[in-house]
């Protein structure tokens, strides 16, 4: 059993990883592998709508995001995470969420039945709008999304900022609980 953690920070180990990071030690807690995968200083191209993925699975961009979605196709919980910018995801983590969308859509339901759930970082306001547009991805795919005690949302802008936010990591830990609890009752 696998999770993996897909962080669409520009910024390397910022509060969105930080944050991450303690939601996969929650579920590795539960004897399940986990990955990080922060975008940081990854090549990821936004989608040219070429149209080669209409009838394979293929992407003809060379870049760092068909090797991530290949890993995550095959991971029984997806995270995304971001940190809030002028109101919403990244635009790093959108052009890696269009990426594998295109690729994977003509394959059927592949996401359906995995877990799947988003978590977001913002110094202030944006936290909501942006958790739901994440969460509708994994909803539009079939996916299962579980809860936590909270919102999945944490607050931080310097660096380690968000470390000082016991709710927000609080919230993180509890909803990577149950994202293993729900990894090990659907695979059992």
């Amino acid at each position: 059993m696998k999770a993996i953690g897909i962080v669409g920070s520009p910024r390397k180990t910022g509060n969105t990883e930080i944050v991450t990071s303690h939601t996969l030690k929650s579920i590795e807690e539960e004897d399940i592998q986990t990955e990080l995968i922060p975008l940081a200083g990854l090549n990821v191209q936004l989608c040219d709508g070429c149209g080669a993925c209409a009838n394979e699975e293929t992407c003809p961009i060379d870049d760092d995001v068909f090797p991530i979605y290949q890993a995550i196709k095959s991971a029984d919980a997806i995270i995304f995470s971001t940190p809030v910018y002028y109101g919403s995801a990244t635009a790093l983590m959108m052009a890696f969420i269009d990426r594998i969308s295109r690729i994977s859509r003509n394959l059927g339901r592949i996401w359906s039945g995995k877990v799947g759930g988003a978590l977001v970082v913002a110094r202030r306001a944006g936290k909501n709008f942006t958790l739901a547009q994440l969460n509708f991805w994994f909803q539009l795919k079939g996916m299962i999304v579980p809860g936590s005690t909270y919102w999945n949302v944490a607050i931080g802008r310097d660096l380690g900022e968000v470390e000082k936010d016991t709710e927000g990591l609080k919230t993180a830990w509890n909803f990577g609980k149950n994202v293993a609890f729900l990894v090990k009752k659907l695979r059992s």
